[in-house]
């Protein structure tokens, strides 16, 4: 049986985190969906610290960029520096449309930058667009299992 892909949800906001799952568990590419709501907790998870020692690789990482204890940027800039989480593809999903952030993001290793929409037909229709270029089109690297 073919694995479901795993995503890493990064995002304080528990209405986008739900509608998150919604759109993703739900779509034509099913996941598997971890969440966590700052910037340290996904900096543990990815390093399977502490309680999340038992935490999975993720396939995909969705981040979100203004999060409590450290901010979307400087998880972004520690994924990508460190050489065993470099290869996890990064799309960062903010509500920040400001040119800066989006420049900011690329410069730090982003793999994708997308704005969160402001309807919820919109909102789901760029997480199904994701998860159909990371999913469907796109080879992505594993851990072996």
């Amino acid at each position: 049986m073919k694995r479901l892909p795993k995503v890493l949800l990064v995002d304080d906001n528990p209405a986008d985190v739900g509608l998150a799952r919604e759109a993703l568990t739900g779509g034509r590419h099913p996941t598997d969906i971890s969440d966590v709501p700052d910037g340290e907790a996904a900096l543990a998870f990815l390093r399977r610290d502490g309680r999340y020692a038992e935490a999975f690789r993720p396939d995909l990482i969705l981040l979100d960029l203004n999060l409590p204890k450290k901010d979307g940027r400087a998880v972004l800039a520690m994924a990508k520096a460190d050489k065993d989480l470099r290869m996890i593809p990064i799309v960062v999903f903010s509500t920040s449309r400001a040119p800066s952030d989006i420049a900011k993001s690329y410069e730090l290793g982003a793999n994708c930058y997308v704005s969160k929409p402001g309807n919820l037909n919109d909102y789901f229709l760029a997480l199904h667009s994701i998860a159909e270029f990371w999913f469907g089109s796109a080879s992505l690297p594993r851990e072996e299992e």
